[in-house]
Protein backbone atom coordinates (compact mmCIF):
# COMPACT_ATOMS: atom_id res chain seq x y z
CA UNK A 1 0.00 0.00 0.00
CA UNK A 2 1.09 3.28 -0.56
CA UNK A 3 2.33 5.60 2.45
CA UNK A 4 0.19 8.28 1.08
CA UNK A 5 -2.76 6.45 0.30
CA UNK A 6 -5.79 5.32 2.88
CA UNK A 7 -5.27 2.86 5.57
CA UNK A 8 -7.48 0.68 7.38
CA UNK A 9 -7.66 0.82 11.17
CA UNK A 10 -8.94 -0.39 14.25
CA UNK A 11 -8.55 3.12 16.42
CA UNK A 12 -9.58 3.49 19.95
CA UNK A 13 -11.91 6.02 21.03
CA UNK A 14 -10.55 9.04 22.89
CA UNK A 15 -13.33 11.42 22.97
CA UNK A 16 -16.49 11.42 22.62
CA UNK A 17 -18.22 14.93 23.07
CA UNK A 18 -21.36 17.42 22.02
CA UNK A 19 -21.27 20.34 20.44
CA UNK A 20 -24.31 22.18 20.02
CA UNK A 21 -27.14 20.06 18.06
CA UNK A 22 -23.40 17.40 16.65
CA UNK A 23 -21.42 14.77 18.21
CA UNK A 24 -17.61 15.07 17.35
CA UNK A 25 -15.54 11.51 17.79
CA UNK A 26 -11.99 11.80 18.29
CA UNK A 27 -10.11 8.67 17.52
CA UNK A 28 -6.37 7.70 18.07
CA UNK A 29 -5.20 6.90 14.59
CA UNK A 30 -1.59 7.91 13.76
CA UNK A 31 -1.39 6.89 9.89
CA UNK A 32 -4.45 8.87 8.77
CA UNK A 33 -3.28 11.77 11.00
CA UNK A 34 -0.17 11.75 9.19
CA UNK A 35 -1.62 11.04 5.48
CA UNK A 36 -4.55 13.81 6.02
CA UNK A 37 -4.66 16.72 4.23
CA UNK A 38 -7.73 19.29 4.64
CA UNK A 39 -10.89 18.12 2.25
CA UNK A 40 -10.41 14.22 3.10
CA UNK A 41 -12.62 12.02 4.98
CA UNK A 42 -12.96 8.92 6.78
CA UNK A 43 -15.43 6.04 6.51
CA UNK A 44 -16.03 4.63 9.81
CA UNK A 45 -17.77 1.29 10.56
CA UNK A 46 -20.94 1.27 12.33
CA UNK A 47 -22.88 -1.10 14.51
CA UNK A 48 -20.32 -3.48 15.98
CA UNK A 49 -18.92 -6.61 14.49
CA UNK A 50 -21.85 -8.78 14.26
CA UNK A 51 -24.51 -5.66 13.39
CA UNK A 52 -26.54 -5.98 10.14
CA UNK A 53 -25.51 -2.01 9.12
CA UNK A 54 -23.20 -3.32 6.22
CA UNK A 55 -22.64 -0.09 4.94
CA UNK A 56 -20.05 2.47 6.20
CA UNK A 57 -20.35 6.18 6.73
CA UNK A 58 -18.62 8.72 5.28
CA UNK A 59 -17.57 11.86 7.46
CA UNK A 60 -15.11 15.20 7.10
CA UNK A 61 -12.09 14.90 8.77
CA UNK A 62 -12.41 18.26 11.38
CA UNK A 63 -9.02 18.09 13.14
CA UNK A 64 -5.90 16.48 13.26
CA UNK A 65 -3.63 16.72 16.42
CA UNK A 66 -0.20 15.15 17.28
CA UNK A 67 -1.23 13.70 20.70
CA UNK A 68 -0.87 10.37 21.43
CA UNK A 69 0.54 9.62 17.97
CA UNK A 70 -1.92 11.21 16.02
CA UNK A 71 -5.59 11.81 16.63
CA UNK A 72 -8.67 12.37 14.23
CA UNK A 73 -11.56 13.86 14.98
CA UNK A 74 -14.95 13.91 13.14
CA UNK A 75 -18.08 15.81 13.03
CA UNK A 76 -21.93 14.34 12.89
CA UNK A 77 -25.22 14.78 13.70
CA UNK A 78 -27.28 11.82 14.57
CA UNK A 79 -29.88 10.81 12.08
CA UNK A 80 -30.56 7.19 11.92
CA UNK A 81 -29.42 3.98 13.41
CA UNK A 82 -25.48 3.94 12.61
CA UNK A 83 -24.86 7.66 13.54
CA UNK A 84 -27.05 6.76 16.97
CA UNK A 85 -25.01 3.97 17.59
CA UNK A 86 -22.01 6.04 17.05
CA UNK A 87 -23.15 8.83 19.53
CA UNK A 88 -23.10 6.02 22.38
CA UNK A 89 -19.76 5.65 22.38
CA UNK A 90 -17.30 5.82 25.04
CA UNK A 91 -13.58 6.43 25.59
CA UNK A 92 -11.56 3.51 24.60
CA UNK A 93 -14.24 1.66 22.56
CA UNK A 94 -12.74 0.41 19.18
CA UNK A 95 -13.90 2.05 15.74
CA UNK A 96 -13.17 0.25 12.21
CA UNK A 97 -11.98 3.37 10.64
CA UNK A 98 -10.36 3.63 6.70
CA UNK A 99 -8.75 7.32 5.81
CA UNK A 100 -8.12 9.29 4.47
CA UNK A 101 -10.06 9.28 1.40
CA UNK A 102 -10.93 11.39 -1.29
CA UNK A 103 -9.15 14.38 -2.76
CA UNK A 104 -8.10 17.52 -0.90
CA UNK A 105 -8.63 21.23 -1.35
CA UNK A 106 -6.03 22.55 -3.63
CA UNK A 107 -4.07 25.01 -1.53
CA UNK A 108 -2.90 28.28 -3.68
CA UNK A 109 1.08 28.50 -4.37
CA UNK A 110 0.98 32.62 -3.51
CA UNK A 111 -0.83 34.19 -0.33
CA UNK A 112 -4.07 34.63 -1.10
CA UNK A 113 -7.18 36.25 0.18
CA UNK A 114 -9.50 33.11 0.72
CA UNK A 115 -13.41 33.09 1.41
CA UNK A 116 -14.50 29.77 3.36
CA UNK A 117 -18.28 29.06 3.14
CA UNK A 118 -19.85 26.75 5.41
CA UNK A 119 -22.99 25.57 5.66
CA UNK A 120 -24.24 23.45 8.96
CA UNK A 121 -22.05 20.19 9.92
CA UNK A 122 -20.84 20.76 6.12
CA UNK A 123 -18.36 23.71 7.75
CA UNK A 124 -16.38 21.48 9.23
CA UNK A 125 -13.87 20.19 6.68
CA UNK A 126 -13.04 24.22 6.44
CA UNK A 127 -11.78 24.59 9.31
CA UNK A 128 -8.45 22.58 8.95
CA UNK A 129 -8.19 23.61 5.59
CA UNK A 130 -8.06 27.39 7.00
CA UNK A 131 -5.42 26.51 9.57
CA UNK A 132 -3.29 25.25 6.55
CA UNK A 133 -4.02 28.27 4.61
CA UNK A 134 -2.95 30.88 6.90
CA UNK A 135 0.30 28.92 7.82
CA UNK A 136 0.82 30.19 4.00
CA UNK A 137 0.15 33.70 4.64
CA UNK A 138 -3.25 33.55 3.36
CA UNK A 139 -5.94 35.91 4.37
CA UNK A 140 -8.95 33.83 5.57
CA UNK A 141 -12.91 35.00 6.04
CA UNK A 142 -15.35 32.48 6.80
CA UNK A 143 -19.36 32.94 5.86
CA UNK A 144 -20.81 30.14 8.28
CA UNK A 145 -24.57 29.39 8.19
CA UNK A 146 -27.28 27.05 9.58
CA UNK A 147 -31.01 26.60 9.82
CA UNK A 148 -30.64 28.27 13.75
CA UNK A 149 -27.88 28.89 16.11
CA UNK A 150 -27.13 25.26 17.44
CA UNK A 151 -26.37 24.03 14.13
CA UNK A 152 -23.42 26.81 13.61
CA UNK A 153 -20.94 25.36 13.87
CA UNK A 154 -17.90 26.14 16.23
CA UNK A 155 -18.54 30.17 15.57
CA UNK A 156 -15.74 30.73 18.54
CA UNK A 157 -12.61 29.20 16.88
CA UNK A 158 -14.11 30.48 13.51
CA UNK A 159 -13.32 34.13 14.85
CA UNK A 160 -10.71 33.23 16.55
CA UNK A 161 -8.67 31.64 13.36
CA UNK A 162 -10.52 33.97 10.26
CA UNK A 163 -9.81 38.01 9.86
CA UNK A 164 -13.48 37.97 9.78
CA UNK A 165 -16.34 35.63 10.59
CA UNK A 166 -19.80 36.05 9.31
CA UNK A 167 -22.79 34.36 10.50
CA UNK A 168 -26.31 34.06 8.94
CA UNK A 169 -29.36 31.38 9.91
CA UNK A 170 -32.95 31.00 8.62
CA UNK A 171 -34.35 31.96 11.79
CA UNK A 172 -32.26 35.10 12.78
CA UNK A 173 -31.44 33.18 15.88
CA UNK A 174 -27.64 33.76 15.53
CA UNK A 175 -25.85 36.50 13.11
CA UNK A 176 -27.54 37.60 10.15
CA UNK A 177 -31.19 35.86 9.27
CA UNK A 178 -31.40 34.44 5.76
CA UNK A 179 -28.86 32.11 3.59
CA UNK A 180 -24.59 32.27 3.00
CA UNK A 181 -24.80 33.59 0.07
CA UNK A 182 -26.70 36.56 0.67
CA UNK A 183 -23.88 37.96 2.91
CA UNK A 184 -21.00 36.05 0.56
CA UNK A 185 -20.68 38.79 -2.36
CA UNK A 186 -20.52 41.44 0.74
CA UNK A 187 -17.76 39.71 2.44
CA UNK A 188 -16.22 38.85 -0.57
CA UNK A 189 -16.22 42.44 -2.22
CA UNK A 190 -14.87 43.66 1.61
CA UNK A 191 -12.39 41.70 2.15
CA UNK A 192 -11.31 41.47 -1.60
CA UNK A 193 -11.37 37.75 -1.56
CA UNK A 194 -9.29 35.97 -4.64
CA UNK A 195 -10.98 32.50 -4.06
CA UNK A 196 -14.02 30.61 -2.86
CA UNK A 197 -13.88 27.47 -0.69
CA UNK A 198 -17.45 25.98 0.31
CA UNK A 199 -18.89 22.55 1.56
CA UNK A 200 -22.38 22.21 2.73
CA UNK A 201 -25.54 20.79 1.61
CA UNK A 202 -25.86 20.89 -2.65
CA UNK A 203 -28.53 23.14 -2.87
CA UNK A 204 -26.02 26.08 -0.76
CA UNK A 205 -23.04 24.63 -3.15
CA UNK A 206 -24.87 25.46 -6.52
CA UNK A 207 -25.88 28.96 -5.26
CA UNK A 208 -22.28 29.26 -3.71
CA UNK A 209 -21.04 28.23 -7.18
CA UNK A 210 -23.32 30.66 -8.86
CA UNK A 211 -22.12 33.74 -6.64
CA UNK A 212 -18.42 33.31 -7.38
CA UNK A 213 -19.57 33.08 -11.12
CA UNK A 214 -20.72 36.72 -10.75
CA UNK A 215 -18.03 37.83 -8.93
CA UNK A 216 -15.43 36.37 -11.19
CA UNK A 217 -13.76 34.24 -8.87
CA UNK A 218 -12.02 30.42 -9.09
CA UNK A 219 -14.20 28.25 -6.34
CA UNK A 220 -13.80 24.95 -5.02
CA UNK A 221 -16.45 22.91 -3.54
CA UNK A 222 -16.48 20.11 -1.10
CA UNK A 223 -19.39 18.22 -2.18
CA UNK A 224 -22.07 16.26 0.16
CA UNK A 225 -23.16 13.17 -1.34
CA UNK A 226 -24.42 9.64 0.35
CA UNK A 227 -21.60 6.87 -0.11
CA UNK A 228 -22.00 3.59 0.24
CA UNK A 229 -18.51 2.43 0.07
CA UNK A 230 -16.24 5.54 0.08
CA UNK A 231 -13.49 3.76 -2.36
CA UNK A 232 -15.08 4.16 -5.89
CA UNK A 233 -16.91 0.59 -6.48
CA UNK A 234 -20.34 0.99 -5.61
CA UNK A 235 -21.36 4.43 -8.08
CA UNK A 236 -23.96 5.22 -5.22
CA UNK A 237 -22.55 9.30 -5.18
CA UNK A 238 -21.93 10.08 -8.81
CA UNK A 239 -22.28 13.50 -9.71
CA UNK A 240 -22.15 15.26 -12.83
CA UNK A 241 -18.76 17.09 -13.63
CA UNK A 242 -18.18 18.74 -16.79
CA UNK A 243 -14.30 17.52 -17.68
CA UNK A 244 -11.43 19.39 -19.40
CA UNK A 245 -12.95 17.97 -22.38
CA UNK A 246 -16.23 19.56 -22.28
CA UNK A 247 -17.73 16.12 -21.62
CA UNK A 248 -19.76 15.68 -18.50
CA UNK A 249 -19.16 12.37 -16.83
CA UNK A 250 -20.65 10.51 -13.53
CA UNK A 251 -17.80 11.98 -11.40
CA UNK A 252 -17.33 9.26 -8.11
CA UNK A 253 -17.87 11.76 -4.73
CA UNK A 254 -15.63 10.11 -2.90
CA UNK A 255 -12.49 9.57 -5.12
CA UNK A 256 -13.15 12.07 -7.85
CA UNK A 257 -14.00 14.46 -5.28
CA UNK A 258 -15.39 15.52 -2.75
CA UNK A 259 -13.13 18.67 -3.69
CA UNK A 260 -14.39 19.53 -7.43
CA UNK A 261 -13.91 22.87 -9.01
CA UNK A 262 -17.41 24.46 -8.47
CA UNK A 263 -18.17 25.53 -12.18
CA UNK A 264 -17.69 22.06 -13.43
CA UNK A 265 -20.03 20.56 -11.20
CA UNK A 266 -24.15 21.03 -12.69
CA UNK A 267 -25.74 21.52 -9.81
CA UNK A 268 -29.11 21.60 -11.38
CA UNK A 269 -28.55 17.81 -12.94
CA UNK A 270 -27.33 16.74 -9.29
CA UNK A 271 -29.22 13.33 -8.70
CA UNK A 272 -29.84 12.40 -12.29
CA UNK A 273 -28.07 11.38 -15.25
CA UNK A 274 -28.18 14.17 -18.05
CA UNK A 275 -28.96 12.83 -21.57
CA UNK A 276 -25.84 14.41 -22.90
CA UNK A 277 -23.55 12.69 -19.95
CA UNK A 278 -20.78 9.88 -21.14
CA UNK A 279 -22.10 6.62 -21.42
CA UNK A 280 -26.55 7.85 -20.82
CA UNK A 281 -28.62 6.46 -22.40
CA UNK A 282 -28.97 7.48 -26.06
CA UNK A 283 -25.81 9.36 -25.96
CA UNK A 284 -23.05 8.85 -28.73
CA UNK A 285 -19.82 9.28 -28.47
CA UNK A 286 -19.13 11.30 -31.96
CA UNK A 287 -21.62 13.10 -34.39
CA UNK A 288 -21.93 11.86 -37.54
CA UNK A 289 -22.07 15.48 -38.56
CA UNK A 290 -18.42 16.31 -39.61
CA UNK A 291 -18.80 19.87 -38.95
CA UNK A 292 -20.06 19.09 -35.48
CA UNK A 293 -16.86 16.85 -34.95
CA UNK A 294 -16.26 15.40 -31.13
CA UNK A 295 -19.48 16.91 -30.10
CA UNK A 296 -21.99 14.47 -28.32
CA UNK A 297 -25.33 14.01 -29.51
CA UNK A 298 -28.86 12.26 -28.52
CA UNK A 299 -30.25 9.82 -30.78
CA UNK A 300 -33.73 10.60 -32.26
CA UNK A 301 -36.74 9.53 -30.33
Amino acid sequence: MSDNGPVQTRSPVLTVRRVDAYHAITVVAPQIAERFRSGQFLSVGVGGEHSGMLLRRPFAIHDVKPDYGGTVEFLFAVRGPGTAWLAERRSQDLLDVVGPLGRPFPLPRDPVNCLLVGGGSGAAPLFPLAHALRRRGCRVDFVLGASSADRVFSAISARRIAETATFTTDDGSFGVRGRVTDALERVAADARSDVVYACGPMPMLGRVAGAAGRLDLPAQVAVEEAMGCGTGLCMSCVVPVVGEDGFTRMARACVDGPVFRAERVRFDDVGTIPFDALGAPGWKPWSDDPGAEGAPEREAG
